[in-house]
C-alpha cells in the first residue's frame, strides 16, 4: 500500500516516465524497448512474469495513442506473448488496461496495457486468510529471465 499511496500522490514521479528516460533499465525493469513503446517487469506483479506493457509518451487515453504507438503496442504484447511462452509456459494470459481510476487503475495518468501469465489453479488461500498474495519469484530474477527471450526475439 506505502508504494500504492505513492505512485497516485500527484506530486511523484511517473515510475514509468522516469524508467523510460532513465539507462538503467535492470535497475527499472526494463526487459524491452521499442521505438515508441516499452516493457517493464512489474515491481508488484499478481503472478510471476507479469509485464506492463507502455508508450514512451505520458498519456493517459486509448485515443490519445498515435497510430504507430497503437501498432507497436501490438506488435510488443505479440513479443511479449512469445517470450512468457517460452520461458513460463502459461496456461493461459489475462491481458488488459484499467482506464481511469473508477476501473482500479493504480497509475491511471500513464497509459499501460498488463500482460499476466496464468496456470489453472494459480491462485490460492493466501488473499483470503492472510491477504497475502504469494509470488515466488522476485522481479529482478524475472527480468533476467525474459531479458534473453525478448534480446534474441525482437520486434
Amino acid at each position: 500500500m506505502t508504494y500504492i499511496k505513492k505512485v497516485c500522490e500527484k506530486n511523484s514521479e511517473c515510475f514509468l516516465c522516469k524508467a523510460a528516460k532513465e539507462n538503467r533499465d535492470e535497475e527499472n525493469l526494463v526487459v524491452f524497448r521499442g521505438s515508441k513503446c516499452f516493457v517493464v517487469v512489474n515491481k508488484y506483479p499478481y503472478n510471476n512474469g507479469h509485464l506492463l506493457i507502455a508508450p514512451y509518451r505520458h498519456i493517459s487515453s486509448l485515443l490519445d495513442l498515435s497510430e504507430e504507438e497503437s501498432l507497436e503496442i501490438m506488435r510488443i504484447l505479440r513479443l511479449s506473448i512469445k517470450a512468457l511462452r517460452e520461458e513460463y509456459r502459461p496456461e493461459g494470459f489475462n491481458v488488459g488496461l484499467n482506464l481511469g481510476r473508477a476501473s482500479g487503475a493504480g497509475l491511471e495518468d500513464h497509459l499501460h496495457l498488463h500482460v499476466v501469465p496464468r496456470w489453472t489453479g494459480d491462485t490460492n488461500f493466501m488473499p483470503i486468510f492472510s491477504e497475502t498474495k504469494v509470488v515466488p519469484e522476485l522481479p529482478g530474477e524475472t527480468w533476467k529471465k525474459l531479458k534473453k527471450h525478448f534480446d534474441r526475439l525482437r520486434l
